[in-house]
C-alpha cells in the first residue's frame, strides 16, 4: 500500500535566500535534518548574485510570484478568482480582514498588496496540502500567513526580530498575536517588550529562542583563540600580518553605528596604534561614510568591503584580532536584536566589542565573554578596542569564555529543536 507523504510545512519569508538572514537559512536546515519537511513560500525573488553556500543543501521547494509584472497580474488575478469559486466564505472572510485593517492603517496600499500576494499564496499552499504557515518578521510575511491561514483554513505562527516588532504598531502586535498559535523572538529584551503592552493570558504565546549558527563552520583551535591564522586563508584585503585587523560586519545603515566605529578609529590612529579596520557590508550609508573616512584621513587605515559571500566571509574571521559592532537604537525606535555575525565572530574566537543595545548583553556579557560600551560613544569604543590589542591575555580568555557561550545557548541543531515542538503543537491544532 503506498503511504501517503507527510504534509509540509510552509515557510513564508520577505525574500529567500538573503545574504543577510543566514539565521533563517540555518533554522530551515535544522529543520529538515530533523525530520521537518518544508516548503517555501517567498514573496520576492532573490536580489543579487552572492549567498550562503548552505543554500544548495536546503531540500525544501520553493514559491515564488511570476517574474514579469504581466505574468505576475495574470497569475495573482487567477490564483484570487479560484480562491473566490472553491471557498468563497473563507475568502470574503479574508478580504474583509484585509479591508477593514486597510483603513485603520497608515500604509492602506501596504495590506491591498499583502493581500493580492496571499490570493497567490493561498493557491500554492492548497496545491503542497500545507498543515501549518511559518512566517519570519510582523510585517509583510506575517500579514500574508495570516489571510493564507483564513483563505486555506490552517494554524499559522510567526517570528518576530528586530526592526519588524519595534517598527509594528502596538496595537497590531497585539492583533497578530491573538490570530497566532505561537510566536517566536529572538532575545529576552524582545520578550519583556513584548509582554509590556500584551495582556497577560497572551503572554504563553511568547516563546523565546536564540539564532543559531552551524558551529562546523568555525573550527577553534586551542593556540591563540583565533579560528585560523592570517596566513592560513587567502586575504582579503592587502594587510601586514603584524599589524592587527579590527573587523565589522554589517549593513551600511544609522543604526549600526558604523560612523561610531569610524570616529573610533580617528581616536585609536592619533594615538599612534598600527592597525587596520575593515567594514564588510553594503547600503544607503556607503557615500557618507566614504566620506567620512576621506575627512578623517583614514583612507590607508579603514576599508569599505561591500557584501561578502558568507563561505568568504566565515575565512576572513581569522585574518581579524578584534570584531567590533557598535549599533544603536533610533529616534523611531529601529535596533538591532543579537546580530548573528557577533555569534560567529565569538563562535570563531575573535574577541568582540559591541554597545549595550537591546538583546546584546544576552550574548556579550561585558568582561566576561566580551566588551560592552554605551551607543554612540567613539571613545569609549577605542578605549575597549585598544585594551583588547594591547592586551592577549584579556584576549585569551574572552574568547575561551565566548565560546563557550555559543555552544551552550547558539547552536543552531539545539535551538531548533524547540522550534519543530512547538511547530508541530501548531500544526495540531
Amino acid at each position: 500500500m503506498t503511504q501517503t507523504p507527510p504534509r509540509p510545512i510552509g515557510y513564508m519569508l520577505k525574500r529567500y535566500p538573503r545574504l543577510s538572514e543566514t539565521f533563517i537559512l540555518n533554522e530551515m536546515r535544522a529543520l529538515e535534518r530533523l525530520g521537518t519537511h518544508l516548503h517555501v513560500f517567498s514573496l520576492m525573488r532573490p536580489e543579487g548574485a552572492l549567498s550562503h553556500p548552505a543554500v544548495m543543501e536546503l531540500q525544501a521547494p520553493v514559491t515564488y510570484l511570476p517574474e514579469t509584472l504581466t505574468a505576475k497580474i495574470r497569475a495573482v488575478a487567477r490564483a484570487h478568482a479560484t480562491m473566490a469559486w472553491t471557498v468563497p466564505g473563507r475568502y470574503l472572510q479574508a478580504a474583509g480582514r484585509a479591508f477593514w485593517w486597510s483603513l485603520r492603517s497608515r500604509r492602506p496600499l501596504s495590506i491591498c498588496k499583502q493581500f493580492l500576494r496571499s490570493g497567490y499564496m493561498a493557491v500554492a499552499c492548497r496545491e503542497q496540502r500545507i498543515q501549518h504557515l511559518h512566517a519570519h518578521f510582523a510585517n509583510a510575511p506575517a500579514t500574508v500567513a495570516r489571510l493564507v491561514s483564513v483563505m486555506c483554513d490552517i494554524s499559522y505562527s510567526f517570528s518576530t526580530h528586530a526592526k519588524d516588532l519595534y517598527l509594528t504598531r502596538q496595537k497590531v502586535m497585539r492583533r497578530r498575536i491573538g490570530s497566532a498559535s505561537f510566536v517566536l523572538t529572538c532575545t529576552r529584551h524582545n520578550v519583556e517588550y513584548l509582554q509590556s503592552f500584551l495582556p497577560q493570558q497572551e503572554w504563553h504565546k511568547i516563546h523565546l529562542v536564540y539564532h543559531g549558527i552551524d558551529l562546523a563552520e568555525f573550527p577553534f583551535p586551542a593556540d591563540n583563540g583565533k579560528a585560523t591564522s592570517a596566513a592560513a586563508v587567502e586575504p582579503v584585503i592587502p594587510i601586514e600580518v603584524s599589524v592587527p585587523l579590527i573587523l565589522s560586519v554589517g549593513r551600511l545603515v544609522p543604526k549600526k553605528g558604523l560612523n561610531d566605529l569610524i570616529s573610533a578609529c580617528q581616536l585609536l590612529k592619533a594615538r599612534g596604534l598600527k592597525f587596520r579596520c575593515a567594514i564588510v557590508g553594503e547600503g544607503p550609508l556607503r557615500g557618507d561614510l566614504e566620506s567620512q573616512i576621506s575627512r578623517l584621513g583614514l583612507e590607508d587605515t579603514v576599508a569599505l568591503l561591500g557584501a561578502m559571500a558568507h563561505d568568504r566571509l566565515v575565512s576572513f574571521y581569522g585574518q581579524a584580532s578584534v570584531f567590533a559592532l557598535c549599533p544603536h537604537v533610533m529616534e523611531d525606535g529601529d535596533r538591532d536584536g543579537i546580530p548573528n555575525v557577533l555569534v560567529e565572530a565569538m563562535a570563531a574566537g575573535l574577541p568582540v566589542v559591541s554597545t549595550r543595545v537591546s538583546g546584546i548583553p544576552e550574548l556579550v556579557e561585558d568582561r566576561r565573554t566580551g566588551l560592552l560600551v554605551g551607543p554612540k560613544d567613539p571613545a569609549a569604543l577605542a578605549d575597549a578596542v585598544e585594551g583588547l590589542l594591547k592586551e592577549p591575555d584579556k584576549r585569551q580568555s574572552l574568547v575561551v569564555a565566548a565560546r563557550r557561550k555559543v555552544e551552550n545557548s547558539f547552536l543552531c541543531w539545539e535551538t531548533t529543536k524547540a522550534v519543530q515542538t512547538l511547530l508541530q503543537v501548531g500544526a495540531s491544532r
